[in-house]
């Protein structure tokens, strides 16, 4: 049975199973245990691949095997792959291509314990410029704060915005909340002048858009 560096060597990399990626990247073991042994411990605590990206410097050192140096080595993996999910977003058009905003936004707040209101700007033709966390916590009147969007939309010059929080729940159905603040929003982004293209919200492995589900008023 080929070890999985041979593996790849012979066959490619897209031949290796998760476990044997991982314990790739985890280079070796410990006494008793070998690198693949420690990956199948590894994704068991993470709840499989996808929660890789998700793991934090004390998820990964409290693994027995897993070093300060190889925890670094690990999150600058993930890292990397975050911002790959955002510059292949940043190359496609959003609104007719939104799975590589989803993908990247996944990675972004998907995993995170407590509510981020990010806001997406867009350009005239709809490719992000850039992005911004603007608000962490529940949503509500009180601390949503029109003047904060639009003042940082007008800096970089956006011609749209995408407003986007995740749910730590999972559940992406809106709330009353929710559905309040996205109304409050567009009231002012129509005297602004800077039109609301979507709002998204977001979980590890689902999503919900106002404007596919009609709740966006683009008028």
């Amino acid at each position: 049975m080929e070890r999985p560096r041979e593996k790849a060597m012979l066959y490619g990399v897209r031949t290796l199973s998760n476990r044997e990626l991982l314990g790739i990247l985890l280079r070796c073991g410990y006494q008793g245990k070998s690198s693949l042994e420690v990956a199948d411990e590894v994704l068991k605590i993470a709840g499989g691949i996808s929660g890789l990206p998700q793991m934090t410097y004390a998820d990964w050192t409290q693994i027995k095997g897993i070093k300060q140096a190889k925890a670094i080595d690990l999150m600058v993996v993930f890292e990397l792959v975050r911002r790959c999910r955002y510059e292949q977003a940043k190359q496609e058009e959003m609104i007719q291509s939104p799975q590589s905003l989803i993908s990247w936004l996944q990675l972004e707040l998907g995993h995170l314990k407590q509510e981020h209101f990010l806001v997406v700007f867009l350009n005239i033709k709809n490719f992000i410029i850039g992005y911004q966390t603007i608000f962490v916590g529940g949503l509500d009147h009180a601390n949503i704060h029109p003047r904060e969007i639009f003042k940082e939309a007008f800096s970089r010059s956006a011609a749209k915005i995408v407003l986007v929080h995740n749910h730590p729940s999972q559940d992406v159905l809106p709330s009353v909340a929710d559905r309040n603040v996205t109304i409050q929003l567009q009231e002012v982004s129509k005297i602004m002048n800077i039109p609301i293209m979507d709002h998204l919200i977001i979980a590890q492995n689902r999503w919900f858009s106002f404007r596919q589900q009609g709740l966006l008023d683009n008028d």
